[in-house]
This record gives C-alpha cells, structure tokens and sequence, in this order.
C-alpha cells in the first residue's frame, strides 16, 4: 500500500525536481537542438524534454506512468507541434516496423525492466538509417569501487526509483542490439553524487 502511494504520489515529483539538475538539463539541451520530424521519446516523463526540441513536427510521448505524466500538461500547453501520450511500455512499441525517422530517450534505458527487449523494439520501429538519440547515466568503466558501489546498490535503488539500475552497460547494450554508433562521448554531471554521475551522450542509427 505505501510502496504503490510512494511510486503514484511521492516518486513523480521527486524525479521532477532532480531531473531538473544544471548540467542534466545542459545535456538534453545539447542532444536535442538538432532533432526534426516526427519524433518518439521513450519515457518522456513530466516533459522536461520539451523546451529544448526545435524543429520537432509531431511528438509521440511514451510514458506508461499517468502520474508522472500528468505533470507535463502545462509545458505541453506551451508548445507549437503536437504532443500524443502514448501508454505503453517501451518493450512492445506500438509502431509499425520501419516506421520512425527519430527516437529519443533521455534517463529512460536504466530503468526499463528489459533493456535487450526494449532496444530490439527501438532498433525495429526505426526506419533503416534512423537515429536513436540518446543520454544516460551507465556503469563507470573506469573507476571500479564505483563500480562495486553500483553493483551492490542497483537493488535498493531499483525499490526507491521506479526501477532504475546504476550499472548498465549502454553503450554494449546498443551495440549487441546491432546499432552503429555516430557518436559517443562520456561526461561526468556536476550536482549528482558519484554514484550515479557517469553519463553516455550518444547517437546511433540502425543500417541501411
């Protein structure tokens, strides 16, 4: 009972405000300048995406959590293409096979329940030669007793963030799915702890 009030009434807002961090909204605004066209966000969440996405046409938000979404409808409002929430889950997109040009997810790949599923579902929906645009806290390679520490604490932190893993490979994750990478940078975000401040800017694109 308190864990589904946590996940419905307390979880939504708290994410709200730590996605709202400096140099995390520095990182979407940077990924984001360039993308056009009929776009798919995976996990769109309370919208934060929004104001940064330029020359957008259309936007397919994903989002299976409508609390969490409910707290988008004013950005929303402020908009000038159209936003459709979709409730689904990003292992079995409600898209045709090679029918996406554009596809973003921002914060989203460590805590869907199957990655490997919800990679082949992205890599399916996109047209061949369509992007997966991309930011996301991953497993520090380079540091191992951080690496330990994300080990030993993805359990707790899949209870108290709605699922999300501190040690997941995404960069392995694209490239097993078949993905070809265009760009690849890593960076450290300033105002998160340690733990978690490891970030993967990426786009990749599914062959032709």
């Amino acid at each position: 009972m308190f864990y589904k009030f946590y996940q419905q009434h307390v979880f939504p807002h708290l994410l709200n405000q730590v996605m709202q961090t400096p140099s995390l909204m520095d990182l979407r605004r940077e990924l984001l300048l360039g993308v056009s066209g009929d776009v798919l966000e995976i996990g769109f969440g309370s919208g934060l995406n929004l104001a940064f996405y330029q020359q957008v046409e259309q936007l397919y938000a994903l989002e299976p959590n409508p609390a969490i979404f409910q707290l988008a409808q004013d950005r929303i409002q402020h908009v000038p293409f159209p936003v459709e929430h979709i409730q689904a889950s990003a292992e079995a997109l409600p898209f045709a096979t090679h029918g996406l040009n554009n596809i973003v997810s921002t914060w989203t790949l460590c805590s869907v329940p199957d990655l490997a599923q919800s990679l082949r579902e992205i890599y399916r929906v996109l047209k061949p030669g369509g992007r997966l645009h991309l930011v996301e806290h991953v497993l520090n390679r380079e540091h191992l007793n951080i690496q330990r520490l994300q080990h030993l604490l993805t359990p707790l932190q899949k209870k108290v963030a709605d699922g999300c893993h501190l040690n997941r490979d995404i960069e392995l994750a694209l490239l097993e799915t078949g993905f070809e990478l265009d760009e690849i940078q890593y960076r450290e975000a300033a105002g998160i702890p340690k733990i978690g401040q490891r970030m993967l800017l990426a786009r990749v694109h599914k062959p032709f």
